[in-house]
Formats: structure tokens, C-alpha cells, sequence
């Protein structure tokens, strides 16, 4: 949901202060009915707007696409020296842009789309989303290590924090048998630069391997390395609706 206003400027109609004033003299209807109220809440994907009688101008189509980043790949649109980009991978007729980043040795869950109101809500790092990451690092941890990694440690004068750190255990058809390394899960909400690397580092156990496998509500499956899939209708919903949740935990103080 978006405010009206911010709507009709999207869509070209007239500036921001100027689709207000549109609203004000009740030259603006959502599905039949006229609105005067500032800041109503629209769905420019399904309710009908008009301005002095006229639909608006239809939107760019959204895409969303879910992508099995490999390792080698840049997460950006292009790279001035030549080096492969996600973008390689695809074959979609929409300029879509990653959500986000995955280092180039990083693989995984990588979305891109060019939802750009939904991008902001899910890159800023006030609203913190979940992600979760299978890492492969050296060694074997021991119970204190791993506490360390939640309890958080300090890096280059920041705090890193893991919400959760788990030995991952039994066979999974994503993990190969490792002779002197252990896989952990990770979750965190944290998302700050090469943070797992870093951590992982710091309390003795270097990254081999590292794979974000479910980023909010959306979980990696099956798709290999390389492959990549447009989103499902409830996918998409479930998206949008972590985006405005986490959007209104922050918009909101805690009592």
C-alpha cells in the first residue's frame, strides 16, 4: 500500500505537492468513489484510480524473480572491468535489479525485481529482515565459540551479532561431506558487510563455504546453483507484507 499522492506523482500525473491539491478539490477517485482525505492508503496493482474522470497511466509491470546466486558472480547490474554479473544468468525482458547483496564467493538467495517501493522497504537497514545462511567454516566449533557468535563480537569497532547459531547435523542433499570443516546455520537480522566472514573469522573458524538459503519468507528449495524462477503470486504477497510488517515495528515505539 502507498499513499495517494505519492501514487499520482509516481504515475506522472502532476508533483507530489500538486496530487495533493488534486485530492484536496475532489478531482481524484479510487474504485468510484471521490477522496479528499490526505495520506489514504492505495494499491496501485488493484484499485482503480482517476483523475478528473481518466484511469491512470498503467504502471511498469513488476517482476520478481528469485536467482541460486553461484560463486564467481557480482551481485550488480555491471562491472566496469568486465567480470560476470547476476544479471548474465537471466533471461528476462524487464531491467531488474538485485534486492540487496551477496558477496561474489557468497552463494544462494538472491532476489531481484524492479519493485523499487518494495526494494527500499526490504534493503534499509532500519527494518532488519531475517536471513538465513548455511556456512561451512573451519574446524569445529565448540559450545563456546558458538555462544560468542550470538552473544556478538566486536570487529574493526563494530558489534556483530548472530540471532541464532546452530551446528547443522543428518545429510542434506545441498552439503557435501567435509573432512576438516563443520556447517553451521546462521540466522541473523543483522546485514552488515561480509558480516558472517567476519564473524566467523573472529572467533578462529574461517568461512569455506557460504550459502543464504531463506531471506525473510522466502526459502532457496530446490534451486540449483545458477538456476533461477519468477516468484509465485502468494510469494510475492508474503513478501509485500514482510516489507509493511517490518515497516510498522519501526514506525511504531514499543510501549
Amino acid at each position: 500500500m502507498e499513499r495517494l499522492q505519492k501514487v499520482l506523482a509516481h504515475a506522472g500525473v502532476a508533483s507530489r505537492r500538486a496530487s495533493e491539491e488534486l485530492i484536496r478539490q475532489g478531482r481524484v477517485q479510487v474504485n468510484g468513489q471521490v477522496v479528499t482525505q490526505m495520506g489514504t492508503q492505495v494499491d496501485p496493482a488493484q484499485d482503480e484510480i482517476r483523475v478528473d474522470g481518466h484511469p491512470l497511466p498503467l504502471a511498469e509491470s513488476h517482476v520478481y524473480v528469485m536467482l541460486n546466486k553461484p560463486q564467481g558472480y557480482l551481485s550488480t547490474t555491471r562491472d566496469p572491468h568486465g567480470r560476470p554479473t547476476v544479471l548474465d544468468l537471466l533471461t528476462v525482458e524487464a531491467r531488474i535489479y538485485p534486492v540487496g547483496r551477496l558477496d561474489v564467493d557468497s552463494e544462494g538467495l538472491l532476489l531481484l525485481t524492479n519493485d523499487g517501493a518494495l526494494t527500499q522497504r526490504l534493503t534499509h537497514p532500519r527494518y532488519a529482515h531475517e536471513k538465513e545462511y548455511w556456512v561451512l567454516v573451519d574446524g569445529r566449533p565448540n559450545a563456546q565459540a558458538l555462544r560468542r557468535l550470538q552473544r556478538g563480537v566486536e570487529v574493526e569497532g563494530e558489534r556483530l551479532q548472530a540471532d541464532e547459531v546452530t551446528v547443522l547435523r543428518g545429510s542434506h542433499w545441498r552439503r557435501e561431506p567435509v573432512v576438516n570443516g563443520t556447517w553451521l546455520k546462521v540466522i541473523l537480522h543483522q546485514g552488515r558487510k561480509r558480516q558472517v566472514r567476519r564473524m566467523c573469522a573472529a572467533v578462529g573458524h574461517p568461512v569455506q563455504r557460504l550459502i543464504r538459503v531463506r531471506f525473510g519468507p522466502l526459502r532457496l528449495g530446490r534451486l540449483e546453483p545458477g538456476q533461477w524462477r519468477h516468484l509465485s503470486h502468494s510469494e510475492v504477497i508474503a513478501l509485500r507484507k514482510e516489507g509493511l510488517t517490518k515497516a510498522h515495528e519501526k514506525a511504531v515505539p514499543k510501549s
